[in-house]
């Protein structure tokens, strides 16, 4: 057992330090290319590295639809009940709603005193390329969202990897599981068998993160300066890194208030997970990879395939806190004035609005052009962060892993299942 223990840690060390390694020698090729060849050249090589991030990306969704599916339809025939599922999920929601309010106010407070788009120069800002992101705010209401919920087909769910909608289904599909009892047991093991070989695929699939790493990081140098976007956004970038890395202290701080010493090893657990998704900007595609170092960590199963799926749709922290600030921080730089009880009514809006957009491109982008355009700020403005939502979107991605990944421990423990995994823990 200890030698299986030190070769699981040294593949997770190993597949930790690739990555890190990748993203420095992504940064490395991605500036040289911007400094040495003309811009149609570098635009031509960016779209092409990317390819390496992209099917990364696809492999991981390959994967998500059955591993939620799976785990979530066994985790709940565990849990037994209609009842045991409702005082969960009742945890579970008003996790998420806290989470998301703090983050919101965080980042209203931060716009707010640091004020990143007073005095800002509007001249020379590309308006064009704010007209995709716009053209996706028609969809972003909250009568959609309630629509959005139910799926017309669980398998049109699948394909299309809506999460949200493949947590209906599947609380559905367990409750009904678990009422009809032992007459189930031969699906649910199956089940739980097929989840087991997906979650083995999952390390199949993570040996291909470095690569996914290296493609994105590269191409995105490879189109931006920089030296430009630091000086330009110095003052932006700069608030927003101020109120990300707040947010982290108060998750952290919750996670010891709660977790205790646990605390520690969690964070250890989640790095490789963490560093995937800021280096690919992308929280989905460490999905499987989190689901396996939650239960590796101690939180049971039943726990983590019914908490992770949800925190997915209903809380994601660092887009949360990113959305006030964005949308305020527009405001500025076009001199709308927002008065305290607008900017509340926005945080609402926003509250309501955001929910269920995992998976979405550029979600957060979507979500502040289309409040931006409740409140009459110039959707234009969306051009404004365009050049550096890349830079910005991988804290916010890392820092929605760490709060579902907090989420989920916590209210594990809140279940008393969160015990230690002592031949894995030690």
């Amino acid at each position: 057992m200890h030698s299986t223990t030190v070769k699981k840690k040294s593949i997770f060390a190993n597949l930790t330090t690739q990555i890190l390694i990748a993203m420095v020698l992504g940064g490395i090729l991605g500036i040289i290319i911007h400094n040495s060849v003309s811009v149609e050249t570098a635009t031509s090589f960016s779209n092409k590295i990317k390819i390496l991030a992209t099917v990364f990306i696809r492999l991981v969704q390959m994967i998500i639809s059955p591993l939620v599916f799976t785990t979530l339809v066994v985790g709940i025939a565990k849990l037994g009940n209609v009842s045991a599922v409702g005082r969960i999920g009742g945890k579970a929601l008003a996790w998420f709603f806290t989470a998301s309010l703090i983050s919101l106010l965080l980042g209203m407070f931060f716009v707010n005193v640091l004020e990143p788009g007073v005095g800002l120069n509007l001249l020379n800002v590309d308006l064009t390329s704010a007209t995709e992101v716009a053209a996706k705010t028609q969809s972003i209401s909250f009568e959609n969202f309630i629509e959005h919920i139910v799926p017309k087909s669980i398998f049109e769910a699948m394909a299309t990897n809506e999460i949200l909608q493949i947590v209906v289904f599947s609380i559905f599909f367990g409750l009904a599981a678990a009422s009809i009892g032992d007459h189930a047991k031969p699906v649910v093991n199956a089940l739980d068998k097929t989840s087991h070989i997906v979650l083995k695929m999952v390390n199949y699939v993570m040996n291909f993160a470095p690569i996914g790493v290296f493609g994105a990081i590269a191409g995105v140098f490879a189109v931006r300066d920089f030296q430009e976007l630091a000086i330009t956004y110095f003052k932006f970038f700069g608030s927003f890194l101020i109120g990300i890395s707040s947010l982290w202290v108060i998750l952290i701080v919750v996670g010891y208030i709660f977790l205790k010493s646990r605390m520690t090893l969690l964070l250890k657990r989640i790095v490789s997970p963490l560093i995937i998704a800021f280096g690919t900007t992308s929280s989905e595609a460490v999905f499987p990879k989190l689901t396996e170092e939650l239960e590796r960590f101690g939180v049971k199963d039943k726990i983590v395939s019914f908490m992770l799926p949800l925190g997915y749709s209903f809380n994601l922290d660092g887009s949360m806190m990113y959305m006030t600030f964005a949308s305020i921080f527009i405001a500025q730089a076009y001199g709308v004035h927002l008065d305290m009880g607008t900017q509340m009514t926005m945080l609402l809006v926003l509250m309501l609005t955001s929910k269920g957009i995992a998976g979405v491109p550029r979600a957060s982008l979507v979500v502040v052009a289309a409040t931006c355009g409740m409140f009459d700020i110039p959707i234009e403005g969306i051009a404004l962060i365009l050049p550096i939502d890349h830079f910005c979107d991988m804290f916010r991605s890392a820092t929605n892993v760490l709060g579902n990944a907090l989420a989920t421990s916590v209210v594990g423990k809140w279940e008393g299942d969160n015990e230690m995994l002592s031949e894995i823990s030690e």
